[in-house]
């Protein structure tokens, strides 16, 4: 159970990482090497933006529940 729980902690940690550099920042940032930076220029989130805020977020909560549970199962 703790090693499953680990493995989704850091596979779910280097997914965050990813996707937290996609989002389109001020400057543009990483999302603008892969076709970000155009469609930013047109006004409006795009689908791709909201659809990346939701995975974040999905991925966000799977992080804080292996993290809440991992603690849980620690607890002496």
């Amino acid at each position: 159970m703790v090693v499953t729980l680990e493995v989704i902690l850091a596979v779910t940690s280097l997914l965050l990482i990813v996707f937290v550099l996609l989002h389109k920042g001020k400057g543009g940032g990483l999302s603008d090497m892969f076709g970000g930076g155009f469609t930013s220029q047109h006004g409006g989130s795009s689908v791709v933006e909201k659809n990346l805020d939701r995975i974040t977020i999905v991925l966000a909560v799977i992080w804080l529940a292996s993290i809440i549970a991992l603690g849980i199962t620690y607890k002496p």
